[in-house]
């Protein structure tokens, strides 16, 4: 069956009725003529002109219309006016701001939604420069609650692990707050030398957890109790390349809950230094005179 397109009159068979077209009438209109370049220009002319009159400011150029020159139903449209164009003022929000400083904030436990947006972060900051280092910010209690509930699997955490040795860019991570379980975890994994914490931040470790899978058959409680295992093998493997320290070391540790105040944690080889002043290790965020000169605007 032919495909038609609805208008509002139409030639078939000899014949004019209302509402339906060819495909083929569709191609011709489609087709880009002098006269439809001219009948752009012309309607960018008069609203110019009447946008002056009406004492609204207009520049003194105006913008040259395209070659291509689309139809549509409605009439013909311009193309392609202002693809080139590039934001030159802040970004409009807090994140977005850090984001554009390079710095990536990890404020929440670690659920899907959250792991989601933490590593399309990191994969947005490689592709726009794969050179620069990144700012990891970590205040999170991993995969549980603050009151202990389990909230997230152990997955999210390696996901962004392993995220963070794909970029291949330089991570500096700092723990501000708290970093407990896979948060912890994450803190160890920055670039070696580029660990931090500042001076009242607590550092935990503790033995991976699963959220409560209601009641279950005795062989689905075995296999998921394997996963758990499989899990727990994979955070003891990283720890241990991140730390230094043997698995069986990091066992027997992580047997009971293991605090650490930054001194704590630095001595375990969660981290490299302890950060008292901003100086150290953050860069600065561009000032609002800097974004104004950079976008061409004259500070007064």
């Amino acid at each position: 069956m032919a495909q038609t397109t609805i208008c509002r009159t139409s030639s078939f068979a000899g014949a004019t009725r209302p509402g339906v077209r060819s495909q083929e009438a569709v191609q011709r209109v489609g087709r880009v003529t002098p006269s439809l370049k001219r009948a752009a220009r012309t309607r960018v002319l008069a609203a110019s002109s009447a946008a002056k009159d009406s004492g609204l400011w207009m520049p003194d150029q105006l913008p040259v219309v395209p070659a291509e020159v689309q139809a549509v139903a409605g009439g013909a449209a311009a193309a392609g006016v202002g693809d080139d164009h590039k934001p030159r003022t802040p970004p409009p929000d807090l994140p977005s701001l850090l984001l554009d400083s390079r710095i990536v904030y990890l404020g929440m436990p670690l659920v899907p939604a959250v792991s989601e947006l933490i590593i399309a972060e990191l994969l947005y900051l490689q592709y726009k420069d794969r050179n620069k280092p990144m700012y990891l910010y970590i205040n999170s209690t991993g995969c549980t609650r603050a009151d202990g509930e389990t909230v997230g699997f152990e997955t999210e955490g390696t996901s962004i692990y392993d995220t963070m040795c794909y970029v291949g860019n330089e991570i500096n991570t700092v723990g501000v707050g708290v970093a407990i379980g896979q948060a912890c975890m994450l803190l160890s994994a920055g670039s070696k030398g580029k660990r931090f914490m500042l001076e009242h931040a607590t550092a935990m470790l503790h033995q991976p957890r699963v959220p409560p899978t209601g009641q279950r058959q005795a062989i689905e409680i075995a296999i998921k109790w394997r996963e758990v295992l499989a899990q727990k093998q994979a955070f003891l493997n990283i720890l241990s390349k991140t730390t230094g320290h043997s698995i069986e070391k990091l066992d027997k540790d992580i047997q009971r809950p293991l605090y650490m105040q930054p001194k704590d944690a630095l001595e375990y080889g969660i981290i490299d230094g302890i950060v008292k002043t901003d100086t150290e290790i953050i860069d600065d965020v561009k000032s609002s005179d800097q974004w104004d000169k950079e976008a061409g605007l004259i500070v007064r």
